[in-house]
């Protein structure tokens, strides 16, 4: 009796398609702002700061893809410029953010005792202060400028990380991988960094991917407010404030820095919350 071969055929597996994630969609699209200002000087059609009066407030158009300012400045070419110093405070804050949170939020959890109560109730009183109102009174006093603003951002942003990395180490202060590294005579600063800080990482390299979206809000809103960098220095906060001069009749000039501000933002917390979930175990497939 003869078998078709329909009937003994072996269904081959199937191929299981490539997921596109979020982490990917925010890494493409971090990868773009990056290069944009990396190579800011080649990409941009004209120069930022080029003033022509007989050229002001055009909208777009082919010489011109996203219009011009009040001063006939090409708008696409600031906007790319204006990534410069928007990412380069980004990273300014998270220098200064990640280590100092990670310090206090490791000694609190640790040590624990008196310490670790006075390391969380200074980190509660940095919690409790609006940020964009804090660092606008510190620029007040320090002067607007892009290292000052930088200064003036961490110093309210360091506490979710300190809180995260107490947590942290509380759990693995009596875990039996600690145990086992203090019976081979691993102690104090050497356990604290050399092996609880490893442990606290990824969950702090995704919380500031978290965050840098309201990062760079905050930076956009020092420089709409004018102590962000200082003119005739392209950055988005700073433009979207002149383009609200015109908004209702020459729209192009505040849409078009806002829409960067929004690109950035997506950006970074689409990868933020692709990390959160690769670095997650129990997302695992």
């Amino acid at each position: 009796m003869t078998q078709n071969l329909s009937d003994i055929e072996v269904a081959a597996p199937r191929r299981r398609r490539p997921r596109v994630t979020s982490l990917a969609i925010g890494g493409t699209l971090v990868a773009i702002l990056l290069l944009a200002a990396l190579f800011a000087p080649l990409l941009a059609p004209f120069d930022p700061n080029a003033q022509i009066i007989s050229a002001r407030l055009l909208p777009p158009s082919s010489a011109h893809w996203l219009g011009t300012d009040g001063f006939g400045r090409d708008l696409l070419s600031r906007v790319i410029y204006g990534s410069r110093p928007t990412l380069l405070l980004v990273s300014l804050i998270l220098l200064l953010t990640i280590p100092v949170g990670m310090l206090v939020g490791i000694c609190a959890g640790y040590l624990g005792g008196w310490t670790e109560r006075v390391l969380m109730r200074i980190t509660d009183i940095f919690l409790s202060l609006p940020n964009l109102v804090i660092a606008l009174a510190l620029v007040a006093m320090l002067g607007p400028g892009l290292l000052n603003g930088a200064l003036a951002l961490a110093l309210t942003s360091w506490p979710p990380f300190a809180r995260q990395a107490r947590a942290e180490t509380l759990a693995l202060r009596r875990s039996d991988y600690l145990a086992a590294a203090r019976m081979q005579g691993i102690n104090g600063l050497r356990l604290m960094f050399g092996h609880i800080l490893p442990l606290c990482l990824p969950s702090a390299v995704v919380r500031a991917a978290l965050s840098l979206g309201g990062i760079i809000l905050s930076a956009a809103g020092l420089g709409f407010l004018g102590m962000g960098v200082q003119p005739p220095t392209a950055e988005w906060g700073s433009m979207v404030a002149e383009g609200s001069k015109v908004i209702f009749d020459q729209w192009w000039v505040a849409a078009a820095p806002g829409g960067a501000i929004l690109f950035a933002s997506l950006a970074f917390n689409l990868t933020g919350d692709g990390l959160r979930d690769r670095l997650d175990t129990r997302n695992a497939d």
